[in-house]
């Protein structure tokens, strides 16, 4: 049997199925009743079909298929998860591919879980959004003027410890409380608190040292006791080394191939990113948080509440004329985003160990998909060059359009780019003379023949002259 005539049978099926159950609701129920469940069924039909699971399954299927991502999403609607998928490897060494119930780092997603804990703080009469640090971190330049509610929209003009150069060279070593205090106040204030936003890891690390000065335990207790244990996030909690035995992933970075990273401790995150998580966990969070199940509904306007694009532990995600609230998170190689539409009720959520895309792209297609909106399954074609031919575009540019010094270099037969102060990533050769970084939307004309080279990023285009 042809799948369309399937397809039609099935419908007249169900259509004669539901005429049957609605002329027995006729005969037992009264008008009003009916019509209630009519409708309800009509929301829920409709419902089903516009979301798009087979192209969204086709989407993920081509990144797989072209070692684009390694992760994990989950989408949920009315509290109720309707779509996972996993794909890539939680242990590309071992071969061993992600569930649904891998564990991955979330990196500043936890900002929205000690935004929650401080407002929750608040509530139980511990603390005033409006009151300064000085009684808490008096050695804090400014503490006398920064508030509480400076630290937690990122207006409190202390330096973020993670954009210092050497941050790199002592991350992975575990650090006590005080000595996390201790580089913050040696990092010092960037300008005046409350008078600009200015995101800075070091005002949750600071948080979370305050959380632990009012209830007298640690964040990863408070942590438990306030948000994972009464939600039962069974696969949410503050991280530690990396157990790939506990179905915990480790993560890469994309170098022509995933390589593995080095683990950022976790003491030195704390508050501001050592949380360890899956979409499904941070979506039954986001449906709690944003429907009064965690702090009153009067917090969760606080904390949406936006300026500068910020507002408490809270970014605002616009999709169409919808508008949901989330964060994303970063860390090591692993990438993260949450976000909830509260008139819709839609979750959202994902979580990787290593992508050489877009991450954004991911996003627009899974909202897509559960809106009914048009999206693209990606094609990846790979333009043949030929041994050699990269040799042309090796060299130093300059920029007299951005203070930004680019290097070309090879590794094997991969053309790698590196500006300054960053660390390298590959280019993809998609026609004669034009590569592509998919991750940060970065795109590259070669003119060998001048000597010159167009960066064009979200729009822009940079003109560079080769040394």
């Amino acid at each position: 049997m042809e799948t369309g005539n399937y397809l039609l049978i099935y419908r007249l099926h169900m259509r004669l199925v539901i005429y049957l159950a609605l002329s027995h609701l006729f005969k037992i129920l009264p008008m009003k009743w009916m019509l209630f469940v009519i409708a309800v069924m009509i929301l829920n039909i409709s419902s089903a079909q516009h979301f798009n699971q087979g192209r969204l399954d086709s989407f993920f299927n081509a990144l797989d298929a072209n070692q684009k991502f390694m992760g994990s999403i989950a989408l949920s609607q009315n509290g109720k998860i309707i779509y996972t998928h996993s794909i890539g490897f939680r242990d590309i060494a071992q071969k061993i591919k992600p569930d649904v119930n891998t564990r991955y780092r979330i990196g500043s997603i936890t900002k929205s879980f000690t935004a929650v804990l401080v407002m929750k703080a608040v509530e139980e009469h511990k603390l005033v959004l409006t009151q300064t640090i000085a009684a808490y971190f008096p050695s804090i330049k400014n503490a006398d003027k920064i508030t509480v509610s400076d630290l937690l929209s990122h207006r409190s003009g202390i330096h973020n410890f993670t954009d210092d150069p050497g941050y790199l060279t002592w991350n992975s070593e575990p650090k006590s409380n005080s000595e996390m205090l201790d580089i913050i106040v040696k990092a010092g204030s960037d300008f005046e608190p409350g008078s600009k936003y200015s995101y800075s890891n070091s005002n949750y690390v600071l948080l979370s040292l305050l959380l632990e000065k009012l209830y007298g335990k640690s964040y990863k207790q408070v942590l438990n006791e306030k948000i994972i244990k009464p939600l039962h996030l069974t696969n949410t909690f503050y991280g530690g080394k990396i157990n790939p035995s506990d179905n915990e992933a480790y993560s890469y970075r994309y170098a022509g191939t995933f390589v593995k990273e080095k683990e950022t401790d976790m003491s030195v995150p704390s508050g501001a990113g050592a949380i360890v998580s899956t979409p499904t966990d941070l979506t039954l969070f986001a449906d709690a948080l944003f429907n009064g199940k965690l702090v009153t509904m009067e917090s969760v306007v606080l904390m949406e509440t936006m300026k500068d694009n910020y507002g408490l532990g809270l970014l605002r995600i616009p999709f169409y004329d919808k508008t949901g609230y989330g964060h994303t998170g970063g860390i090591d190689g692993f990438s993260s985003v949450y976000a909830y539409f509260p008139n819709e009720k839609v979750g959202y959520a994902f979580t990787s160990n290593g992508t050489n895309f877009d991450n954004n792209k991911i996003s627009i297609a899974a909202l897509s998909a559960v809106f009914d909106k048009p999206f693209q399954v990606p094609a990846f074609t790979a333009f043949a060059l030929k041994p050699g031919e990269l040799d042309q575009y090796l060299g130093v540019y300059h920029s007299n359009d951005i203070q930004l010094v680019i290097t070309i270099t090879k590794k094997e037969n991969i053309l790698m780019a590196q500006a300054t102060g960053q660390p390298s990533f590959p280019l993809d050769a998609i026609a004669k003379d034009h590569f592509r970084f998919e991750q940060a939307g970065i795109l590259i004309e070669f003119k060998p023949a001048s000597k010159e080279m167009v960066l064009t990023q979200n729009g822009k285009a940079y003109q560079y002259k080769k040394e």
